[in-house]
């Protein structure tokens, strides 16, 4: 189950889990487009894995299983690996 967390690990933008700004790697590092694109090369800067949409959760299945409140921040930001 993706925790679908809830900032970007670079600029702490807010990140809701039926965001289509968000994406991430296999291990869920999460990022918004913008820092993805701009300052990463789609590239995750803690894995070097390639950095993908992340996947919306139907909202009957996010009252079920909802998306994680724990934000995760590089208080340095980000550089790309």
């Amino acid at each position: 189950m993706l925790e679908l967390r809830p900032n970007c690990e670079c600029c702490d933008k807010d990140l809701p889990p039926d965001s289509r700004d968000a994406v991430m790697c296999s291990f869920e590092c999460t990022f918004c487009r913008n820092c993805a694109e701009t300052k990463l090369g789609g590239k995750c800067p803690n894995c070097g894995g390639e950095l993908l949409m992340r996947p919306v959760r139907p909202p009957a299945m996010l009252e079920k299983y909802p998306a994680s409140i724990a934000r995760v921040l590089k208080p340095e930001g980000c550089a790309a690996t």
